[in-house]
């Protein structure tokens, strides 16, 4: 007999419908049940493609022993991290306050009220590995909250306190100057790992946010290790194991530090910001590498993670048959048996396999041998071998879709959905990519029509069903994505969406008194606290993106008071800026845009015209961080009032470009080697 947690959408919660124990969603009932027979709510958070969570799903919530003594006693409730971020971010708060620790499956006890007083991470079916066993953690707390109700509440009384302690700066507020990001430069520096790439030890985590920094810091100081970090780390990678050297694409994070063996989940948001962070580099060094990456990664998502209607699905579990990594990993025998033999053995040295294999006996495949190298001891040309390769990839990709695929997550969360829109439409530009155009439009105008209903925006879609309201990360990641959009389609349409995305999120989600965003918009019901999360961490915090958009808005609009709200934005961070610069890889983007001096780039032309493209492509091939590119087609009748675009013509009916930088302006241009001249 299934659940309630059968009539959800999400596929998280669907995985856990046919589980013994008597689960709830997050919601009124759930909560009304504790108050009324005053019973503690054992929450469990986590998502579809966590391996712990199913891990503990088989282990416990699939054993009848261990699902009584919960059905009994607490009130069960599930919740999908992705679907709920908000509460999420609170419990998650909660259990590293009182483990010093956290992670996924989170698993936290609440009062009636809400308020935590006891949690954990994973735990055992039986006390193990220094763990207790779960069992034994229920009937404990069980037993306390009844015999030792008063201890309990005061315990929760202490840790909600902890809950709602203010997160801004505390000391006198400084202007925002060249100092910082020249501070946080010298300990990112500190931080890097100079033999491997990235930053830190193992586990290695992609971090593309202060790879974006290191490159704006390269156009703004000239320093050259900025850039040596950055290509070093990209280079790393794109060899590595934590790249899908056969379906293109990136796996979450690396468990060693040489970026060999991942963690094998795929996230929709870890390739829109790789993506992204390879394709301005490509703009930046001009390297194939970097090109062969964004598209391999794209091309990843289209084939693999986009909705026939247009959206991006969430991410693809690491497990396959029970098995982490088997749907991703090869034998010799197998790469042998699926190629011919010339081309089994070339692949076998440049991929590292072998019969032993460097992964629980088998190959996880990465890049050991370099291509002029191999080619030279094989007597052929990089370019033969370079073609011998991707033949072979494209018979292994044939020959890996036969077998059983990971769980796909077929979600749409609306700020992914914004990250990989933003990086889809400028990969579109960039790369003259009319599919990824097309992939763009059509995402905009699925999110547009089943997410946004002119007022409200949804967080959540599946099956049909838009749900949870709008976190501030929807509305700022969207609306950069419409900024994005905008620029590589010349459809004012998307500008006009992008500005009531801003508006409504300025409405919503700002407070004005102290001058920062809330993650949630106001009165919101059942949840404990507003929560307000201002760190970096695998996606931009939605007060960092919601800076950062803002910035782009105010220099496209000439709207002084965008940037009088970003500013105040970063303001409220500042102090944990300089203190922990590795969390705030983002704000840093935002702060070096704001610092900049305003780079504004017209172009009139109807983008379907040769002359049109060839200005384009002169703007989209050079790494210009902190332009904003308003576009006019001349043949559609303007919408809006865009000072930008005021008296901005085409001369002797040639496609144009006006430049202004600094609030300069320079004489109009028609010509792409002039143009040329004036952009480097």
């Amino acid at each position: 007999m299934p659940n309630r947690l059968i009539k959800e959408t999400s596929p998280y919660l669907q995985q856990h419908a046919h589980n013994p124990v008597d689960w709830y969603p997050w919601g009124e009932e759930a909560l009304g049940r504790a108050a009324r027979e005053d019973k503690p709510i054992l929450l469990s958070i986590g998502y579809s493609a966590c391996h712990w969570c199913h891990v503990m799903e088989r282990e416990c919530f699939e054993n009848e022993a261990i699902a009584r003594i919960m059905n009994d006693n607490f009130v069960n409730i599930k919740v999908d991290r992705e679907e709920r971020p908000d509460l999420d971010a609170i419990y998650m708060d909660a259990v590293q306050a009182i483990t010093g620790g956290g992670g996924w499956p989170l698993t936290v006890f609440l009062t009636p009220q809400m308020k935590p007083f006891y949690g954990g991470t994973y735990f055992p079916p039986e006390d193990r590995g220094g763990l207790p066993g779960f069992p034994r953690v229920l009937q404990t707390v069980s037993q306390a909250y009844r015999t030792r109700k008063g201890e309990v509440e005061s315990t929760a009384a202490q840790i909600t306190t902890y809950l709602n302690r203010p997160v801004e700066s505390t000391g006198e507020i400084e202007p925002l100057t060249e100092k910082m990001p020249r501070t946080a430069y010298t300990s990112i520096r500190a931080a890097f790992d100079a033999q491997n790439g990235g930053f830190g030890p193992a586990p290695k985590f992609p971090q593309p946010m202060l790879l974006e920094f290191l490159l704006r810091q390269c156009c703004r100081t000239g320093d050259p290790l900025c850039i040596l970090m950055v290509e070093h780390t990209l280079g790393r990678m794109a060899k590595g194991g934590i790249y899908d050297q056969i379906g293109g694409g990136f796996h979450r994070y690396s468990v060693d530090e040489h970026w060999l063996v991942p963690h094998f989940e795929k996230m929709l948001y870890d390739n829109a910001l790789l993506s992204r962070i390879y394709l301005h580099t490509y703009q930046a060094i001009g390297k194939q590498i970097y090109r062969h990456i964004v598209e391999g990664t794209l091309d990843y998502v289209l084939r693999e993670m986009t909705d026939k209607d247009g959206g991006f699905y969430s991410s693809q579990d690491a497990d396959s048959e029970g098995i982490e990594g088997k749907f991703y990993v090869w034998t010799l025998d197998e790469i042998m048996k699926a190629l011919d033999q010339d081309d089994g053995e070339l692949v076998a040295r440049y991929f590292g396999v072998t019969g032993e294999g460097n992964f629980e006996g088998s190959n996880i495949l990465s890049q050991v041998a370099e291509t002029k190298t191999l080619a030279s001891e094989l007597g052929i040309t990089p370019e033969e071998f370079e073609a011998r390769v991707a033949r072979a990839k494209a018979r292994l990709l044939e020959r890996r879709t036969q077998r059983v695929q990971p769980h796909r997550d077929e979600k749409i969360l609306t700020d992914w959905n914004g990250l990989m829109l933003a990086s889809m439409a400028e990969a579109a530009s960039v790369l003259e990519r009319d599919d990824y155009l097309k992939a763009a439009i059509a995402n905009a105008n699925f999110l547009t029509r089943a997410l946004h209903n002119g007022e409200t925006l949804k967080h959540s879609y599946k099956d049909g069903q838009a749900k949870v309201n709008g976190y501030l990360s929807d509305y700022a990641m969207l609306c950069e994505g419409m900024l994005s959009l905008y620029q590589a389609s010349f459809q004012e349409r998307w500008l006009n969406e992008a500005k009531k995305l801003a508006d409504a999120m300025l409405e919503k989600f700002r407070d004005k008194a102290k001058g920062y965003f809330h993650d949630t918009a106001q009165g919101e019901k059942t949840i404990l606290v507003r929560p307000r999360n201002i760190y970096d961490n695998a996606l931009p915090s939605g007060s960092s993106a919601a800076a950062f958009v803002l910035l782009q808005l105010a220099r496209l609009t000439d709207n002084n008071e965008y940037e009088k709200v970003a500013a105040s934005a970063i303001h409220s961070v500042q102090e944990s800026m300089l203190r922990y610069p590795l969390g705030f890889g983002h704000w840093f983007c935002a702060l070096d845009l704001y610092l900049s001096k305003p780079l504004e780039i017209v172009l009139v032309g109807r983008p379907e015209d040769l002359a049109t493209k060839s200005l384009v492509r002169v703007i989209n091939q050079r790494y210009l961080p902190n332009k904003v590119l308003a576009v006019k087609n001349p043949s559609e009748p303007a919408q809006l009032d865009i000072p930008l675009l005021r008296d901005r013509a085409m001369i002797d009916n040639k496609p144009t470009v006006y430049v202004c930088e600094n609030h300069v302006c320079k004489m109009p241009i028609t010509d792409p080697d002039a143009l040329t001249a004036l952009l480097d």
